[in-house]
């Protein structure tokens, strides 16, 4: 995980960024609050709120592009911002005692990092880190908290993304216990392609065994597995899904039961 620290432009201090951190992520592609507000169709919370309470939001949105492996929230760490992915996801990761981590959830542009914290100040659990890089929206703490309090609905919406990202983490915790990690791998490949629209995944070794628990030469074992049954194609650093439909028969029966709405439309659930 250190190479991964490197990268994220963090200095040693938990959750602390050093301050030209956001000025070279704006220069990447920071926004006007405008063209946020323009972009909010590309994530399905935001594109679920009404259009009073994106007026509010929008005026303190702004949006950035996140390279793979920038850190975004220490464990224990103030969570100081909201992030709404576009076209790139977020993985947040328990980390053990003895350093490792591996990944407990993965929230691309159905959802978002750190919603909770219109509610109250947090701290995070996790360690959260741009699994997939790309544009994300971003909105101070403070900021949506003032929004939130002034809108019943945006309160409810929250509730209800939280009861369906608690309900698909007790899934995943039922996959990694009873699936093997071939049909593990299809599901998560699928996943990401839902949650950054995109067939194209930038994804290395490292971040594949941290997400499936095993060693990078297991990693290279499946990915070649199913490359030689046509499913993928996998070179160093990408995996592109060239058959959706024969990966999502390889896929375990996780995939079907998150994909979509099927989880929310289970629970009761509207967004």
């Amino acid at each position: 995980m250190q190479d991964l620290n490197k990268r994220s432009g963090r200095d040693g201090q938990l959750g602390r960024a050093r301050p030209d951190y956001f000025s070279r992520v704006s220069e990447l592609g920071g926004q006007l609050a405008d063209g946020a507000a323009q972009g909010h169709q590309d994530n399905r919370l935001l594109a679920a709120l009404s259009p009073q309470t994106l007026a509010l939001m929008s005026r303190a949105l702004r949006q950035v592009s996140l390279a793979q492996g920038t850190l975004i929230y220490e464990p224990a760490a103030e969570m100081d911002e909201i992030y709404f992915p576009q076209t790139g996801s977020i993985s947040l990761l328990i980390v053990t005692r003895d350093g490792g981590a591996i990944e407990t959830a993965t929230v691309g542009r159905e959802g978002a990092v750190g919603l909770h914290v219109g509610l109250g100040a947090r701290r995070s659990f996790t360690r959260a880190i741009a699994q997939i890089g790309g544009k994300f929206l971003v909105i101070r703490a403070a900021d949506f908290a003032q929004v939130v309090r002034e809108d019943a609905a945006l309160r409810d919406l929250i509730a209800r993304y939280t009861e369906t990202v608690w309900a698909e983490a007790q899934q995943i915790a039922a996959c990694n216990a009873v699936h093997d990690a071939s049909s593990r791998l299809c599901r998560w490949l699928l996943r990401s392609a839902d949650r950054t629209g995109n067939e194209r995944l930038p994804l290395t070794q490292e971040f594949l065994a941290l997400t499936l628990g095993v060693r990078r030469t297991t990693v290279t074992l499946l990915a070649q597995s199913l490359q030689q049954k046509g499913l993928i194609k996998y070179s160093r650093g990408n995996i592109t899904i060239v058959d959706r439909k024969g990966l999502e028969a390889c896929a375990c029966e996780c995939y079907r039961v998150i994909h979509n709405d099927n989880l929310s439309r289970a629970l009761g659930v509207k967004f």
